[in-house]
């Protein structure tokens, strides 16, 4: 089969998304590639088609074995021979894996680094590998922002196969990170896919220090908009993602936890839990997600700044991977800044980390278009900016901020520059809390000078000033803020400031913010809204029955297909953009009588809906005691329907439904009993009795039909 055959068969899509065909083309014919393209933008497709396309099979070297099973279940949901090696199996599966691999009945690979390299080195250079795909391929660069030693011995995979071609893939890496990849894997003039980094359907939030109140009222109405769906909120710690998890469960969601403090059980049901759509959020460390391909996540929170945009721009990008709305929130304060640069520090990597540190940061306070400082970080330009984030949709007001930036100074240089962030807000706004009193600070000539604006204004403003770089932070000396050159110009009126002007959440009415929280009014759903909602149900049943994802049925962009243009056969199932092969005959008929009964039909498929699917196995190349297993028929009824598919001329080859001695045998018996044949045949020939009458009736019709027109 071509891609594009495969592609139809069995992933149900017409048309390759922006690169795909070309990186497929380039691994047809052998040579390297290295694959840069945004998370949900396809990469996994581009190693798996050649994989199927190609006689042997295709290693995907994978980090984390939550990826690993995640992507074999998808593919083999997809009747896609895929399996994974590693050590969450016992080895005799692990054993019995690799046999399968050697017999030829896989054609995917999945396994870590450290078991190939172990591995490689027993396997003879004959092996029909076709493919090396190295997943997650940043990691092999010290520039990158997940580095991994050992993807560094990778190195070995071409001198064991320098004729294999090797696909090099990340979502994440600026071009110092591209430029180590291909060397750290030998890649021999690689073919190099760039693809567009801007993922516009995510919506850009970020939220400076509004204090635990304004934050959970804050996430608790993303999980009220998306009540169906699913979200991550990722913490600094361990102790944030379960007090998060507290939080929410408070509130009355649904939410786990996940971290690597947790038993393997214990992250297993939580990734479980989550997957299967049976909670709504889960808060997380930044272990959780990777190669997660769940369709509905609606948003991506992050409770603390991240350490660099690499993980910024990954993590959301697990939000929409479907193509609809998203929203990407993001809440940071000074303390997360303090926090982030020890960890900087004890890295071993202290400068490139502190500098990725410090971008992430001017992301985080930027006041234009932030898509446009991601797309820029990755080499790409933005011709305007995209008006789906909080800059370009709130344009920040500016005031003349030099008389506060002067309080603020004069309280620091009053007090020696023995106050932080936190005690300067205090002194400022006159709180009598007892180290203020104990230190004197309270008799300070600036003790209130600022009064007339409260905690969260002074924190907004206090940001703004380290910002730009009126204070700087002493991390030797408790974090105390001291005044800069730039400061003290300010101080002596040498130089001014603006200020971006606070402006409050305004997600709740007076009434919610003194803690009660009404119910909000049920939307008026449109018939298309509400059919969709009836296909989740559907899907969300088959999910529960089948032991699978809900996402690994069908994504929420193919309900929305199906909602949209309502197939009520099996043939216009078969045009859904989603639907392929094998899914089409697992599920299709329970999604068509849905709609059907939406429509005010019968919900009974039309006459031969049946048979159709049989045939559309059969053309897959599925035995006939297979398709009996998928189809939940006997093989008699499955026989009886291929029978009838051969009268029709609608299947044409025989070759793998009976042996020429099987055939032969059958049709003497009935030339010696013409009355009662079927009695006289043996057990393993009687189910194939109906299907030889019917070749030999074929063959009978065409060659009468050749001697007419002869």
């Amino acid at each position: 089969m071509t891609p594009k055959e495969i592609l139809k068969k069995f992933y149900g899509y017409d048309s390759f998304r922006s690169g795909q065909a070309e990186i497929i083309d380039a691994a047809m014919q052998g040579r390297d590639s290295l694959v840069l393209m945004p998370t949900g933008g396809g990469k996994s497709l581009c190693f798996q088609i050649p994989a199927l396309a190609r006689d042997g099979f295709a290693v995907v070297v994978s980090p984390l074995i939550a990826l690993m099973d995640d992507q074999t279940a998808a593919l083999q949901a997809n009747g896609i021979p895929a399996a994974a090696v590693h050590s969450g199996h016992n080895e005799s599966d692990n054993r019995a894996v690799m046999e399968a691999l050697f017999e030829g009945h896989i054609k995917l690979l999945y396994i870590s680094p450290e078991r190939l390299l172990q591995e490689i080195d027993r396997w003879s250079d004959r092996i029909p590998v076709n493919l090396f795909a190295i997943d997650e391929a940043h990691c092999i660069s010290q520039w990158g922002h997940d580095f991994r030693p050992v993807y560094t011995d990778l190195a070995r995979i071409k001198q064991k196969y320098p004729c294999v071609p090797i696909m090099a893939l990340t979502a994440t890496a600026d071009r110092l990170c591209r430029r180590d990849i291909a060397a750290n894997l030998n890649l021999a003039d690689p073919f190099t896919w760039t693809g567009s980094f801007d993922r516009p359907n995510i919506s850009l939030q970020v939220v400076n220090n509004p204090g635990m109140k304004n934050k959970m009222r804050l996430i608790a109405s993303l999980i009220r908009k998306h009540p169906n769906d699913s979200g991550i909120i990722y913490c600094l710690s361990r102790k944030s993602a379960e007090e998060m998890t507290e939080r929410i469960n408070a509130l009355g969601f649904r939410a786990v936890c996940y971290h690597a403090g947790m038993t393997t059980h214990e992250r297993s049901a939580a990734q479980k839990a989550f997957i299967n759509g049976t909670v709504q959020v889960v808060c997380a460390t930044i272990a959780f997600g990777m190669g997660i391909d769940k369709s509905n996540i609606r948003y991506v929170v992050h409770n603390n700044l991240p350490s660099n945009i690499e993980s910024y721009y990954q993590e959301i990008g697990r939000a929409g991977r479907d193509g609809l709305p998203a929203h990407a929130m993001l809440f940071y304060s000074m303390a997360d800044m303090i926090t982030l640069r020890n960890f900087a520090e004890e890295s071993g990597r202290s400068s490139v980390s502190n500098e990725k540190l410090q971008q992430m940061l001017k992301f985080a306070q930027a006041g234009v278009c932030r898509r446009r400082i991601l797309l820029s970080y990755f080499g790409e330009t933005a011709a305007h900016d995209c008006g789906n984030c909080d800059i370009c949709l709130n344009p920040p007001h500016r005031f003349d901020g030099t008389t506060l930036a002067q309080m603020a100074l004069s309280a620091s240089i009053r007090v020696g520059g023995k106050a932080g962030m936190y005690m300067l807000n205090d002194i400022l706004r006159g709180s009598l809390k007892s180290d203020i009193r104990r230190l004197g600070f309270d008799r300070i000539k600036t003790f209130g000078a600022g009064r007339d604006l409260n905690v969260a204004q002074w924190n907004h403003y206090l940001s703004q000033m380290v910002q730009l770089g009126l204070f700087e932070i002493a991390y030797d000396e408790s974090n105390h803020l001291h005044p800069t050159p730039f400061g003290m110009d300010v101080v002596y009126g040498r130089a001014r400031i603006e200020l971006a002007r606070y402006v409050p959440e305004q997600t709740k009415d007076e009434k919610q913010r003194r803690g009660r929280i009404p119910a909000l009014d049920v939307p008026t759903l449109s018939p298309e809204e509400e059919l969709f909602e009836q296909l989740k149900t559907i899907r969300m049943a088959i999910s529960q029955k089948d032991g699978i994802a809900p996402y690994m049925v069908f994504s929420d962009a193919t309900l929305h297909d199906m909602a949209h243009r309502r197939p009520k056969t099996l043939e216009e199932m078969a045009d859904i953009s989603g639907v392929g092969e094998r899914k089409l005959v697992r599920f299709g008929s329970r999604f068509i009588q849905a709609i059907r009964k939406f429509e005010g039909m019968t919900a009974t498929l039309p006459q031969g809906s049946s048979m159709k699917q049989t045939l559309i196995l059969y053309n897959s190349g599925m035995p006939v005691p297979e398709i009996a297993r998928e189809r939940g028929l006997s093989e008699s009824t499955v026989y009886s329907h291929i029978a009838k598919l051969i009268g029709e001329d609608m299947i044409t080859q025989f070759g793998t439904l009976l042996t020429r001695k099987q055939y032969e045998d059958i049709l003497d018996i009935r030339r010696r009993y013409p009355d009662n044949y079927s009695d006289h045949l043996s057990e393993r020939l009687r189910p194939l009795a109906g299907v030889a009458m019917a070749i030999y009736n074929y063959q009978q019709r065409h060659a009468a039909a050749r001697t007419q027109n002869h």
